[in-house]
């Protein structure tokens, strides 16, 4: 592995924490943040069980500023207070601004950085390298990188071998196009144990058979502890039991979550926060032009998590 410190810190369960606001005037709701990275860590999720990504997709980063950004990220560091590594959602459309989050990601103390191929534009590989290149040349911090081929170039095998020779690249946040290639398979298997794969196929059993050792899922901010119980069926290679669990849980929420997308609005992690609210934590809706579900959807999400078997529902 590029950097064993490192890379034995990036293990377990991606938590894709939901950034908070108040609902009044939309601004950010850092304390209520910080209570969910609590009830995280009180579930069971800590350093060798999982990360935390603060400022992510699901963090509502596209609706923040540069200073929002950062301040969401050290509200998460301070309230992890060490007990697991936070990694600060550092995507960007510009060069000069992902390296000003990096810098700014090193100064407050997060462990890691989430970068991705810069998106709006068509860009070739390699400005994607160099993109990375400069990052990487910017600070001593590890990077994930995340293959974002949704909304923006899908990083080739050639880009990711040349990816992995910077010292601080520690781990593939995965997922591809499922053409039938076996393309997600490929890249696992190849570099599993160069650096930490981190599953975002949601392929489980499968991409821990061939290396993968973090694994990305929004059930976590709400049931951190089907995320412990998840990592000791994968560490026992019950993956039957795994697949199961996939099914009855992971399932149906992206089930709802895709239903969401097509007949009402876009965007990501508003049903994190509407399922959070449902088992009585801190939620919020999400930034405009993301429009808020909580009512809309409300018992349709509490019967889903009443099925899967969440504790706690209301």
């Amino acid at each position: 592995m590029n950097n064993p410190t490192l890379d034995s810190h990036l293990l377990g369960c991606y938590v894709t924490i939901p950034t908070m606001f108040r609902d009044d005037d939309l601004e950010l709701d850092l304390p209520a943040l910080q209570r969910v990275v609590r009830f995280v860590i009180d579930g069971g999720i800590t350093t060798g069980t999982g990360v935390i990504l603060a400022g992510g997709a699901a963090g509502d980063f596209p609706t923040m500023t540069f200073d929002e950004r950062v301040a969401t990220a050290q509200a998460a560091v301070e309230a992890a207070a060490g007990r697991i590594p936070v990694v600060m959602g550092a995507q960007s459309t510009s060069t000069r601004e992902a390296i000003q989050l990096a810098k700014a990601a090193q100064r407050i103390g997060a462990q890691f950085i989430q970068v991705s191929c810069p998106y709006y534009f068509t860009h070739t590989q390699e400005d994607f390298y160099e993109y990375v290149k400069a990052i990487s040349e910017s600070v001593n911090i590890g990077l994930i990188i995340y293959n974002t081929f949704w909304t923006s170039a899908e990083m080739s095998f050639k880009t990711a071998e040349k990816l992995v020779e910077f010292p601080n690249v520690v781990g593939f946040k995965w997922a591809t196009r499922d053409t039938g290639g076996m393309e997600f398979a490929r890249m696992v298997r190849h570099f599993a144990d160069r650096l930490c794969l981190i599953d975002n196929q949601v392929q489980f059993a499968t991409s821990h058979m061939m290396g993968a050792r973090g694994f990305e899922s929004h059930i976590y901010n709400f049931w951190p502890q089907w995320g412990v119980q998840l990592m000791k069926l994968l560490n026992e290679r019950k993956y039957e039991q795994v697949q199961a669990t996939m099914v009855k849980v992971v399932m149906p929420f992206y089930t709802l979550w895709s239903q969401i997308e097509q007949e009402y609005t876009g965007g990501d992690g508003y049903l994190d926060k509407l399922c959070m609210e449902l088992v009585g934590l801190d939620s919020s809706r999400c930034r405009p032009p993301t429009r808020d579900i909580r009512r809309r959807y409300r018992e349709q999400a509490r019967q889903m998590l009443i099925q899967a078997g969440v504790p706690g529902v209301r």
